[in-house]
């Protein structure tokens, strides 16, 4: 009777560990290739974003925020117990389009070529003068006005446009290999 019984805990757990583990986004291709999202990421995010499920083509990004979505805010972090907006556009970059990015927002802004807001493409980066600093917070535009970010909130996708973040929006820009000198100005 015991032996059946710790034989069905044993399915028990390895049930609810793998119905777990098929509800996580996995991340398929190499970091800057482009591949389909699964469908259910695919729908997830055309709702989010409020576009046609067929304009959320980049699957590695999707994925990726997938994962990510909800983990706390810390400061300095930059794994699934916390992590802060530069640790979360830096392993985003390199972990979806295979682009090294300085680690902090002040090293950031200047490696970007900057943009107009009407300009912006997924992967572009968005600054806001938040917290009384200069280009003190760093998110990754996606689509229709949408970009993700670590915020206090922890990880989480946010409108441009939102009344009390847009008042901070500064300066966007795609990345380029050569820095902007003009950024501190």
């Amino acid at each position: 009777m015991i032996k059946r019984l710790s034989f069905l805990s044993l399915i028990f757990a390895a049930v609810i560990l793998s119905s777990c583990h098929s509800k996580r986004a996995v991340m398929k291709g190499q970091p800057g290739e482009v591949v389909a999202p699964q469908p259910s990421i695919a729908e997830k995010y055309a709702q989010l974003l409020g576009v046609d499920q067929s304009q959320i083509q980049n699957g590695r990004l999707y994925a990726f925020i997938d994962q990510w979505m909800g983990t706390p805010y810390k400061f300095g972090g930059q794994d699934h117990d916390g992590i802060d907006c530069s640790g979360l556009s830096q392993l985003l970059e390199q972990e979806v389009y295979a682009i090294n990015l300085p680690r902090t927002t002040s090293q950031q802004v200047l490696v970007i070529k900057r943009k107009y807001e009407e300009e912006l493409q997924e992967g572009d980066l968005v600054f806001f003068d938040y917290d009384g600093r200069k280009f003190g917070h760093v998110g990754v535009y996606l689509q229709n006005g949408y970009y993700v970010h670590a915020g206090s909130k922890g990880v989480a996708i946010a409108k441009l446009h939102d009344p009390y973040m847009y008042k901070y929006f500064s300066r966007c820009g795609s990345l380029s290999n050569t820095p902007d000198t003009s950024a501190g100005k």
